[in-house]
């Protein structure tokens, strides 16, 4: 029985329940029918509740919150976002990569770390990690180094043999394996990490000049990590602590920030530059390109439902308003394609109408129907047309934002610059970046990983591919494994 002060039930097409508790039946110890409509409405949508999990990223939480221009780089790029005194609302989701949608927080992982800026000249998607390179180079790889990271086809384990087979034939993961194994690999929290766009994009000004950035969010908290022993106790008692970190942090007003700043190539540079500036698995030095601040992120609100507002966002590399572009990053390129048809396999081909993922600028758009569409625009249906439907305005948009390329079509590495390799960048954090204390975990880490069920062959091809990071680190690395 209802009272004044209580909602009564429905169904979802509004009808009142007539029972919170009992099933419609013949008697009270009589069958249930069939034309209870509301427990079978009850039934059929809770055995739908679940969308797929996403392949990656699946496990992850995120919070709302607001962007601030602090600095001036109006002169780089025209983007409304990027204007100096702008404030935009904007979505965080943070993440593992390769967890199952249940696994522990704390797990020694990449964290995505993707945002969504809602600016009025639509969605702007900086999908990154909390890690400035990445393990591959070229999108033909992905699908196959997801597979190593995720479970065995025989026994649905996941496997170290896998990841060490995968990670010592492909060099060019040595740089990001470096960071994984570090202390870095364990975040103490999603509020004490930096985040990463890690490719390089394009900027473009109102006069058409172009020059080559990369995004940098660098926590106003500071950087804290777990050991990996902490990160497995916590791993334990609370596989849930990020999630759980990020909505009692908000909850009581301590609001996560972080600055964003870029750094800045000129367009020119990129031809000529020591290495390939496009390479994902290769930072550029700060010594090089110094940090521009751009302005501050800050979370003040959590989600009011978890499923609508974190699971069902979208995030896609492919939104870019006008003044922002891509570069010749293979590995972008391969994502603006993966990602928006990941997005239609996994919660619709209308997803962008969910009110998580509509832009909060005008849609004027001729795509139509599908399957839940909900806000279909009257005719016309078509352009060019003449009954006043919608344009394109290429004074709007601008130039595409682009670079010239010619040759014959290959499948081929990036072309070779000066110092181009695959090693010289991991010896260089480990030899420089680290102290000392750090270098001894991040070869414990190694050689805890590559013990565990490990084959010796493998191990021997693990000891090589750290003694071409650092000679002294292979030789720990080989004690430790006993010899391989």
């Amino acid at each position: 029985m209802t009272t004044s002060s209580h909602p009564y039930t429905t169904g979802d097409a509004g009808i009142p329940a007539a029972s919170d508790e009992h099933s419609l039946t013949v008697g009270p110890d009589g069958p249930i029918v069939l034309h209870d409509h509301y427990l079978v409405e009850k039934m059929a949508q809770f055995n739908r509740e679940r969308v797929p999990e996403r392949v990656v990223h699946a496990k992850g939480g995120g919070a709302f919150g607001v962007f601030e221009v602090t600095g001036d780089v109006g002169e780089l790029t025209r983007a409304k976002v990027f204007q100096q005194g702008t404030t935009t609302p904007v979505l965080v989701r943070f993440s593992t990569v390769a967890g199952d949608l249940g696994s522990a927080d704390t797990v020694r992982d990449p964290r995505g770390f993707s945002v969504k800026f809602y600016t009025e000249e639509g969605n702007y998607d900086l999908v990154g990690n909390n890690t400035p390179v990445f393990f591959i180079r070229d999108p033909q790889k992905f699908q196959d180094f997801i597979h190593s990271q995720k479970r065995r086809a025989d026994n649905h384990l996941r496997d170290n043999d896998m990841q060490w087979d995968f990670w010592t034939l492909s060099p060019e993961s040595a740089h990001q394996v470096t960071i994984l194994m570090s202390d870095r690999g364990t975040p103490r929290s999603w509020r004490h990490q930096n985040g990463y766009g890690s490719h390089t994009f394009m900027w473009v000004n109102g006069a058409g000049e172009r020059v080559w950035v990369k995004y940098h969010f660098t926590t106003d908290q500071g950087i804290e990590s777990f050991t990996d022993a902490e990160a497995k106790q916590v791993a334990a008692e609370d596989p849930d602590a990020h999630l759980r970190d990020l909505h009692e942090s908000i909850a009581r007003g301590d609001h996560p920030s972080w600055t964003l700043k870029v750094q800045v190539m000129p367009f020119e540079d990129a031809t000529s530059y020591r290495f390939n500036p496009f390479d994902l698995t290769k930072v550029w030095p700060h010594g090089d390109y110094p940090l521009v601040t751009v302005g501050r992120l800050t979370l003040d609100r959590n989600p009011s439902s978890y499923f609508a507002e974190i699971e069902q966002a979208a995030f896609e590399p492919s939104n870019m308003v006008p003044g922002i572009g891509p570069s010749p990053d293979k590995m972008l390129l391969g994502r603006m394609l993966s990602y928006p048809d990941a997005h239609r396999y996994r919660i619709g081909t209308n997803y962008l109408q969910l009110p998580v993922n509509r832009p909060r600028s005008p849609v004027h758009s001729y795509n139509r129907d599908g399957s839940m569409r909900y806000d279909n625009p009257g005719d016309p249906v078509y352009a060019p047309n003449s009954y006043g439907g919608a344009a394109a305005d290429p004074g709007r948009f601008g130039a595409a934002p682009g670079w010239e390329a010619s040759g014959e079509i290959v499948r081929a590495a990036y072309s070779l610059h000066a110092e181009d390799d695959d090693f010289g960048q991991a010896g260089a954090l480990y030899r420089d970046v680290l102290g000392g204390p750090e270098r001894e975990r991040l070869a414990a880490n190694i050689v805890g990983h590559a013990s565990s069920g490990v084959t010796k062959a493998i191990r021997a091809r693990v000891v090589e591919y750290w003694r071409q990071v650092d000679p002294s680190l292979g030789d720990v690395v080989e004690r430790g494994l006993g010899g391989s």
